[in-house]
């Protein structure tokens, strides 16, 4: 399993990929993002959900609900002190069918005790990344809307994998918005 460069990242961007799409790396004034070396940094939206501690009893990844969040709309999020917020990618993702996809946080932020958690895009997932940004310091950390918040780093397959996300259907394709967990419920007999 390799690891693919920024020209291999670039052609399969022009093949719709990433979009949108920057071709070069943007770090003037901004948490970078972009094309690198061997990754693409990709950036948040605008819009976030901030776990409220005051409305969830506990956080049950089988019993979530947007009820546990707040609705927030800006050009930074603040995120309480050991909190977390949800947001989602100014990129929509299409995986190819011989790759997997892992986004790792930017140092820039974990410097500030603001963590990313790793995420795997698994072969032909689609959609706009949800994910959780984590602040670890002891007082409220600052996050940037439209800039860099991850690096996704883009591993080729040496054998074609024989069901891919895209054919079990998985319950975060194609997602749109910020996507709350989701547990597929067990059969009835």
């Amino acid at each position: 399993m390799g690891v693919m460069s920024d020209s291999w990242i670039i052609k399969s961007a022009k093949k719709g990929m990433i979009e949108p799409f920057e071709s070069s790396q943007v770090g003037k004034g901004v948490i970078s993002f972009g094309v690198s070396c061997y990754g693409y940094d990709m950036r948040i939206a605008d819009e976030f959900r901030v776990f409220n501690g005051k409305t969830a009893k506990n956080a049950d990844p089988k019993k979530f609900s947007d009820d546990h969040f707040r609705v927030f709309k800006g050009k930074t999020c603040i995120i309480p002190p050991n909190s977390y917020v949800l947001a989602r990618s100014v990129e929509y993702f299409k995986i190819p069918r011989d790759i997997l996809a892992i986004t790792f946080g930017k140092s820039t932020y974990a410097r500030s005790g603001v963590l990313v958690n790793v995420t795997p895009f698994e072969p032909e997932w689609e959609g706009f990344v949800t994910i959780a940004i984590n602040n670890l310091a002891p007082v409220p950390a600052v996050i940037y809307a439209n800039e860099g918040i991850a690096q996704v780093i883009f591993l080729k397959a040496e054998e074609i994998c024989k069901t891919s996300y895209a054919d079990k259907k998985g319950k975060y394709q194609a997602q749109k918005k910020i996507t709350m967990a989701r547990i597929i419920k067990k059969a009835a007999k």
